[in-house]
């Protein structure tokens, strides 16, 4: 396939699936309002102002799976298996079971837990596993039995943060359509080319912007429990299959999972469960109580991942530790920022 037609084939995709999830989340919409399954405003964290729709994610899901289906010969074209497919899609039919029971009953924490738990598990038991990582100093580090647990820890950080970031319009979404492509061209360069990878990021990049035309603000409707866990979960996965580059999603993702850490680290030292309690503390609120409408805060976010994504497609490996390193002090600055307003506010 010359590099025209090849272009072609993914533009028409890109379209197909675009088109695709916006139908679906626009059937999802009628759906969770006939079945009554909204988020309704409490006047604090919820900040809209009328009841919004839940279930969102399964269109995005939805679309993203359909699509791959009918590309699967592309996806089969390189090293992957067909169990490291089924393991990816039976750990997202987890989590979108998990997100329609919590939207729909309002789970428990602990049950909540336990269908990110039953996706990575469905991963691994696919075959999907971490077999090295780069050395920045040269080399590479053999896992070995250490796979399982990178993975477990990798992906329910990426769930997690994609969970606790979603708090307004579109941020999620638009954050994981950044990551997937992202990742579509760093697979597409020739250095690192994987075009089975590739087509999956870029379908997932193309559904989170279906469902983002109906997610950007004011939202239609919202991604739930399910979704935005899910959207973690792929791009996640995604990263691992692409040859382990973890290093990458993290950078697209950088400032979101060090606002994690850092509310994670605030709430143990208070006392308070990290995952029971909420508060109007993460970075998305904060730029909201200093003035930022919804839409700049987002599009704050959007560039923060844009800089540091596309800059990871021209570091090399000990580039991007310093980059990680740069990101990790950004995220230092604004905490000390915040800290610094918060005891100007006691004083007066």
């Amino acid at each position: 396939m010359t590099n025209y037609y090849m272009a072609l084939y993914y533009l028409q995709i890109f379209i197909i699936t675009l088109l695709l999830s916006a139908v679906l989340t626009w059937l999802v919409m009628k759906l969770a309002r006939a079945l009554n399954i909204v988020d309704r405003p409490d006047g604090g964290r919820k900040l809209h102002g009328r009841p919004v729709p839940l279930l969102g994610g399964s269109a995005v899901f939805a679309a993203f799976f359909i699509i791959l289906y009918f590309t699967r010969d592309k996806l089969l074209a390189g090293n992957l298996e067909v169990s490291h497919w089924l393991g990816f899609f039976a750990g997202g039919v987890f989590l979108m079971v998990g997100g329609f029971l919590d939207d729909k009953y309002n789970l428990k924490p602990l049950k909540q837990f336990i269908w990110p738990i039953l996706a990575i598990a469905s991963v691994i038991a696919g075959g999907v596993e971490i077999e090295k990582i780069t050395n920045p100093l040269g080399g590479f580090i053999y896992l070995g039995a250490g796979s399982a647990a990178l993975i477990v820890l990798w992906l329910l950080g990426m769930m997690y943060t994609t969970k606790l970031l979603d708090g307004l319009d579109g941020l999620v979404s638009g954050m994981t359509a950044i990551g997937a492509l992202v990742i579509f061209l760093f697979t597409m360069s020739e250095k690192y080319y994987q075009p089975d990878i590739g087509l999956a990021a870029l379908i997932l990049a193309a559904a989170s912007l279906g469902f983002l035309f109906f997610n950007w603000h004011p939202a239609k409707i919202f991604l739930g429990e399910g979704g935005s866990l899910f959207l973690g979960y792929a791009l996640g996965v995604l990263a691992i299959i692409s040859g382990g580059k973890i290093a990458m999603a993290l950078l697209v993702m950088g400032i979101p999972i060090l606002d994690v850490a850092w509310t994670i680290l605030r709430r143990l030292a208070a006392g308070k469960n990290p995952f029971k309690f909420a508060d109007r503390r993460h970075l998305h609120f904060r730029l909201l109580d200093l003035g930022l409408s919804v839409r700049k805060s987002v599009w704050f976010f959007y560039f923060i991942s844009l800089i540091f994504g596309l800059g990871a497609l021209l570091l090399q490996s000990l580039g991007k530790v310093f980059a990680l390193a740069t990101l990790a002090a950004v995220m230092i600055m604004i905490i000390i920022f915040f800290a610094y307003l918060d005891r100007k506010k006691k004083v007066v």
